[in-house]
């Protein structure tokens, strides 16, 4: 879908029973260190980290953004996420997997791989915006793949990550409240929601993520180049949070490309085509840092490759996205006990 794709016109309010309901308050309050890390979000207690390694469609340059690059198609992607040995990956763009729920867990399983979830970009902020049709039919899809994480963006309503109007202050308690309402409805439904902090984005910079841990209850996908691109250290908010992390989007970032863009020099899907994500290890995080850190807090949550990429050209076999997959796979077990 379009980042400023969002279902419908209306009051905030009309969210449904569930949104209504006493369980859906009290699961706006459960900590992802608790009853996020069960069924269905994730392999659950006793999983290794290795087995708890997923992909995402965008580590082979499948994106939503309209005029991203080559599109390769769906039958390489998940092959390659195979072969890799990978465990499971997240759904990609709408258009990527088939639509129909049961055909979409089928391929998947097909290729030996189980359903993560899915990137689902929706207006947030704006109070003439109703977003739970959006967000209703995402965990209509979820639920039926057997998928357990809603990662949210709260996208400007244009289309891709370049311009981002400032969001008035009138604009927060629709925003936070709408976040709290996705997480009340997706915990109704067995399934996690989480903010993805994300570059030309509502939630984007230090002080926007501050803002949502502070105002909301909604746990956080810790995308570690997101969130260093827009000025958080993603280690230090591992540290802090690991409360809020239910979900992990692991790539490596160039500094000196992440700063152009901090600093409004470079576009993003410049900075993306100019290799600003790096695979892991080969970049300026402290990848181990985090992973230590969540390992260590009790985050049984997935950890997902997701390294932003945009092609030109559809690869040669065994050449292309696959090989920064492999090499960040490589170095995730170099750090394994």
């Amino acid at each position: 879908m379009s980042p400023g794709a969002v279902a419908g016109r209306g009051a905030v309010a009309g969210w449904g029973a569930a949104m209504r309901s006493g369980s859906a308050d009290r699961g706006a309050g459960m900590s992802p260190g608790a009853a996020g890390r069960g069924a269905g979000m994730s392999p659950g207690a006793g999983t290794s980290m290795l087995a708890r390694i997923a992909g995402a469609p965008i580590s082979w340059g499948v994106c939503e953004v309209p005029g991203w690059g080559h599109q390769l198609r769906p039958r390489r992607v998940l092959a390659e996420m195979r072969d890799a040995g990978l465990a499971a990956c997240e759904f990609g763009p709408d258009g990527f997997l088939p639509a129909e729920p049961a055909a979409r867990a089928e391929l998947l399983a097909g290729f030996g791989l189980a359903a993560v979830g899915g990137f689902v970009p929706v207006v947030l902020h704006d109070a003439d915006l109703d977003p739970a049709p959006l967000v209703d039919r995402a965990l209509d899809e979820l639920a039926a793949a057997g998928a357990g994480v809603l990662v949210l963006a709260a996208v400007t309503g244009l289309d891709g990550y370049e311009r981002r109007p400032e969001i008035g202050e009138a604009c927060w308690p629709t925003l936070l409240a709408n976040l709290d309402r996705a997480a009340r409805a997706a915990a109704g439904r067995g399934i996690i929601a989480t903010l993805h902090p994300h570059v030309g984005t509502m939630v984007e910079r230090a002080g926007e993520v501050r803002r949502v841990l502070e105002g909301s209850r909604v746990p956080l996908c810790l995308d570690t180049g997101h969130l260093l691109v827009g000025g958080t250290d993603p280690v230090e908010l591992a540290v802090a949070h690991p409360e809020r992390i239910a979900h992990v989007h692991l790539k490596d970032v160039d500094a000196a490309a992440a700063e152009r863009v901090r600093a409004g020099e470079l576009g993003y899907a410049d900075a993306v085509r100019r290799g600003m994500y790096r695979p892991l290890g080969l970049g300026v995080l402290d990848v181990a840092g985090i992973v230590s850190a969540l390992e260590g807090s009790g985050y049984r949550g997935w950890y997902v490759l997701e390294q932003d990429t945009m092609l030109d050209a559809e690869p040669a076999p065994g050449h292309g996205p696959i090989q920064d997959v492999l090499a960040s796979l490589a170095f995730l077990r170099g750090l394994a006990p």
